[in-house]
């Protein structure tokens, strides 16, 4: 059931119908420093009635405690939730820094029955892998996600920070319905590979962090500003002199935000949907909150469409923002385009 006034999109060319803004759920659990758990019990409700109807989370989010905090809600509404989570990143508890990627198809097989436990529920709807490891052949990966297909436990697949060519050899084995990757005014690394294969396959783009972390809301200026806990006080693009020069680059934010009387959330979110025209596929965006008051300013932007001129001024800002979106590169696409 979708919200009549909340648009809608299809995830790939025979996957799910959703509406066109999702939530991720990842910062109700862990990263974005304490929660409030009612109140994120309570987005996820006003999400619902809003119209919002993909989730998103992970097995390794909270490790594996965001599954369980949203999985009552999802079961509670399972015909009108599609739900989404992820395998391939493997963690420690005694070591929180520590990354691993894991794409063996044993590894997949025990990760989805994993997440269908700590969820409750029987079918997941979408089903990524989270991340690549170049030393799995590519097919074995998404053959091991197919066969979760046939056995009924996963609806449909996703990728998660893929190049082009891994989206094409994936796709050849099996459907891909959608793929995530970070993709904003600050980030458009995917725009080299990943889109115009998505838009040749008929792939739908989930862009997460839409919002650059909550930087291009103007929430924060540096990671100073953080919580002790906060992941993004480890991530370049916050931290010293690349703070101090990004936060130069939300000038024609404001200045667009300012004429029309929006927020500079829901700017940069519309310069995310507005993707969907310019490069030809299908864009659902799942900036993440914890707060009713957030989400509702960020599905306003849904409908929020930006002129020519507008998004002219927002073009050129990628290309000076300062710093990698992670210490380690290596964990996205973009080492391997």
């Amino acid at each position: 059931m979708s919200h009549p006034t909340f648009p809608t999109a299809r995830l790939g060319t025979d996957g799910p119908l959703v509406g066109v803004q999702g939530l991720g759920c990842m910062g109700m659990s862990e990263f974005y420093g304490p929660t409030d758990t009612d109140e994120a019990l309570a987005t996820l409700d006003a999400a619902l009635e809003t119209g919002v109807t993909l989730f998103d989370t992970a097995d390794i989010y909270g490790f594996g405690r965001n599954e369980e905090l949203i999985g009552p809600f999802v079961s509670a509404n399972r015909d009108r939730v599609v739900l989404a989570t992820k395998f391939a990143i493997e963690r420690r508890e005694d070591d929180p820094n520590h990354r691993g990627i894991n794409n063996d198809p044993a590894y997949i097989r025990a990760a989805v029955d994993a997440s269908l436990r700590r969820l409750g529920v029987d079918v997941i709807d979408l089903y990524y892998m989270h991340r690549r490891d170049p030393a799995v052949p590519l097919a074995e990966s998404a053959g091991a996600m197919a066969e979760l297909v046939q056995a009924g436990k996963v609806r449909h697949l996703g990728l998660s920070e893929v190049t082009g060519a891994e989206l094409r050899e994936a796709h050849a084995v099996h459907p891909i319905a959608a793929v995530q990757s970070e993709w904003s005014v600050f980030a458009r690394d995917v725009e080299r590979s990943a889109v115009p294969a998505a838009a040749e396959l008929g792939v739908a783009f989930v862009p997460y962090s839409p919002l650059g972390r909550g930087f291009l809301t103007g929430a924060f200026q540096a990671a100073e500003q953080l919580e002790a806990d906060d992941v993004r006080r480890t991530q370049p693009r916050f931290t010293g002199d690349n703070a101090a020069a990004n936060g130069g680059l939300l000038e024609p934010i404001r200045r667009i935000a300012t004429a029309r009387g929006v927020t500079l959330a829901q700017v940069a979110l519309a310069w995310v949907h507005q993707r969907a025209q310019v490069h030809g596929l299908t864009v659902v965006p799942i900036p993440g909150t914890r707060k009713r008051g957030r989400l509702a300013e960020n599905t306003a932007a849904a409908t929020v469409e930006l002129t020519a001129e507008e998004l002219a001024l927002l073009e050129p800002v990628a290309g000076r923002v300062a710093g990698d979106r992670y210490p380690n590169m290596a964990f996205t696409q973009v080492g391997r385009e």
